[in-house]
């Protein structure tokens, strides 16, 4: 009883603070992933291992800030690029929605006619509103800009200290280089899962805009951010991605000429990445439960909106990089995964 008391009591404020929650969780997300790309930049830079960073340590420290600066500045370029590219397509998309609503009732009663069911226009969901709620959560995160700023600002701060914390929080050798070493690995993970999400997500979504490009989909750049965004999301983001854009084209389309190249396309672009490479670069972080991924979904989208549900399977990798990795918890590691293979737990 006191659990369930624990847990609700632990919803309500996740709930009641997502003011508070959201953009702290954007600046964790920032910061991880600069720290991430800063991790494979450093590799580009000579003094990489332990001996040649002792031997010169000025030396080195210019090269770690050298990668920490490439890194925020691929990451404000690609801020940038979404503020200056995107936005102005998305407003040209949703004056458009009006219409394309409308081409969709048409789409439907075509195919009750051809198939003699009953169809309802009520039934189809309204897009127009459905983007007006999207474009609100956004401009929210956008409105805290200054409040994710100032979060980042300080976790580079803390980031210094956090060894010295560490050390000081677990006195005991044995203990700290065991704790340790699970810390590092968990991280290793999580830099690794994040950095080559993201470069393998940019590039499907990039050869997606050029694919629709070529081939005359309007709306390219929102779509290939569509397959950028959605693909953090596994199994049910490369749907959404796919879907999105085929409708569009099937209803907008003459012919069936656009929509089957655009299906065989972005689908093929899914496969690849999604099914071939993500693998084999992210090894067993994405190994996880589609049923955990859904219900993941639908508890951070009901807690925190569009911004839950883009975090949602970030959250769902942490904790099952996290419960992978101590004995009294790999129980839950393995539900939440797809066949059962987990991380190996670190050892000592």
């Amino acid at each position: 009883m006191n659990n369930l008391i624990w847990i609700i009591g632990l919803v309500l404020i996740l709930w009641l603070g997502r003011s508070i929650f959201i953009p702290l969780l954007v600046a964790t997300f920032l910061w991880y992933l600069i720290n991430a790309i800063a991790t494979y930049v450093r590799k580009i830079f000579p003094l990489n291992d332990e001996n040649s960073r002792a031997s010169r340590p000025i030396a080195a420290r210019v090269y770690d800030w050298t990668s920490n600066i490439l890194a925020v500045l691929a990451m404000c370029g690609l801020i940038y690029f979404l503020a200056t590219q995107i936005q102005p397509m998305y407003k040209e998309l949703v004056a458009a929605l009006p219409g394309l609503q409308e081409q969709f009732v048409k789409f439907g009663n075509y195919l009750s006619n051809s198939l003699g069911i009953t169809f309802d226009a009520s039934m189809l969901p309204n897009i127009a509103n459905i983007a007006t709620n999207i474009g609100s959560s956004v401009a929210g995160i956008v409105t805290s800009t200054g409040m994710i700023i100032v979060y980042m600002l300080f976790m580079f701060i803390e980031q210094s200290t956090f060894n010295k914390k560490f050390s000081a929080l677990i006195p005991n050798k044995k203990e700290y280089k065991k704790a340790r070493f699970i810390v590092d690995s968990i991280d290793d993970n999580m830099k690794k899962y994040l950095f080559m999400k993201t470069v393998l997500s940019g590039i499907t979504g990039v050869l997606s805009y050029f694919w629709l490009q070529m081939i005359g989909v309007e709306f390219a750049g929102i779509w290939a951010f569509i397959v950028f965004v959605t693909s953090y999301i596994p199994t049910i983001g490369a749907i959404v991605a796919c879907a999105l854009p085929i409708l569009y084209s099937l209803v907008t389309a003459p012919s069936l000429q656009q929509p089957l190249l655009t299906a065989v396309g972005l689908i093929a672009l899914q496969v690849i990445f999604g099914n071939i490479l993500e693998p084999k670069f992210t090894g067993k972080t994405l190994n996880l439960s589609t049923l955990a991924i859904l219900i993941n979904l639908v508890f951070w989208g009901t807690i925190w909106g569009i911004a839950g549900m883009f975090f949602s399977v970030p959250l769902l990798v942490a904790i099952f990089i996290i419960t992978a990795q101590f004995d009294s918890t790999r129980w839950i590691a393995i539900l939440l995964s797809a066949d059962g293979n987990i991380p190996d737990k670190s050892e000592e």
